[in-house]
């Protein structure tokens, strides 16, 4: 069997469960990767064979998306050509990581594909959201990636096609311990906005993974380490807690290890503010922002007793088998359904 695999390379997530999943997939037969997009600190450890700059978000240096960075990012002529040249129609079976290209060119040519990834599970309508909903986001989150099959990934199986999250193999076999610092992974905030407010609490250590410096910086209480996987799995391993972002990936694994875990997400990412509707249903705390009031929440997270953690029924073996046994099939493209409105010359 040749499997197309596209992954989406805005932020490190989508390129962190690829390289977990990989080695199953190749179970199935050769494996050929399309990475999208450019806004990532993390490779890819294997042959790509496809690659794209995709469209990718871009974020300002205080916690929300720059509109203006990503609008001029997007090329309409450049996504056009490559939506044509994709060669998805010499796959078995094509495996969409929410990535827009791809879900185009299979539109385009009428090929069978599959949306795989936390981001597919939002197709139903019983997945967390927010009090609000937003109706761009909700757009986005339906539309941005279409395919013919949906298999979800979230922090529970609000639906019957939506699995566990993919946890890394350095997570599932670690033994969490607590060396007393705070691991920070914010990458939508400057250094110098984190620096700021963390300074202020001086009776902890932050362990901040930054994409600012190229080597280790100590400034008071606060060490600066560049973005490396495993630098960044020994801190989580070893933190009394966590602050991030309200993606997918790094609070499932800060969960499984049973880690404190703080929430801000990103100022403008719909998925995000599902992300944290979900995660609050769970007794995780999140917050909108950081301002003069952080040193106050973050007093009152750290001392907080109760403990939240993350169970797995599935191992990724068994998630990739699910997927290969129930999705294989080339059922018939309902081009008409998922995409009326595309043409191309």
């Amino acid at each position: 069997m040749k499997i197309f695999y596209a992954v989406q390379a805005t932020g490190n997530g989508h390129i962190s469960r690829a390289m977990e999943i990989l080695p199953y997939l190749e179970r199935y037969g050769s494996v050929d990767l399309f990475l999208s997009g450019e806004n990532n600190t993390l490779q890819l450890n294997a042959p790509v064979k496809y690659r794209s700059k995709g469209l990718s978000f871009f974020y300002t240096c205080t916690g929300g998306l720059n509109y203006l960075d990503t609008i001029k990012k997007f090329s309409p002529l450049r996504v056009i050509n490559e939506v044509k040249n994709l060669p998805v129609e010499k796959y078995d079976l094509v495996i969409n990581d929410f990535e827009c290209i791809t879900a185009l060119a299979c539109a385009h040519k009428k090929i069978p594909s599959v949306n795989f990834g936390h981001q597919a599970s939002f197709m139903s309508d019983k997945t967390p959201r927010p009090i609000k909903k937003e109706f761009l986001g909700e757009w986005i989150l339906h539309n941005y990636a279409r395919a013919s099959q949906y298999v979800g990934l979230h922090f529970n199986a609000y639906d019957n096609f939506i699995l566990p999250p993919v946890i890394k193999k350095d997570i599932l076999q670690a033994e969490p311990h607590d060396k007393g610092h705070i691991t920070v992974y914010l990458p939508s905030f400057c250094d110098e906005i984190i620096e700021n407010n963390l300074s202020l609490i001086k009776d902890f250590r932050f362990q901040v993974f930054s994409k600012e410096v190229t080597q280790p910086v100590q400034k008071g209480n606060i060490l600066l380490i560049p973005v490396d996987k495993t630098k960044f799995n020994k801190s989580l391993i070893s933190c009394a807690g966590i602050i991030t972002s309200a993606g997918f990936e790094t609070p499932a694994e800060a969960l499984y290890l049973g880690k404190k875990l703080l929430a801000i997400p990103i100022k403008g990412q719909y998925e995000q503010l599902c992300n944290a509707a979900a995660l609050e249903k769970m007794g995780v705390t999140c917050i909108n922002k950081i301002d003069k009031n952080f040193p106050a929440i973050f007093n009152k997270w750290i001392n907080e007793k109760n403990k939240i953690s993350l169970s797995l029924d599935h191992s990724t073996e068994s998630i990739i088998s699910f997927m290969m046994h129930n999705c294989t099939g080339r059922k018939k493209y309902e081009l008409d359904l998922i995409y009326p409105e595309l043409t191309f010359n």
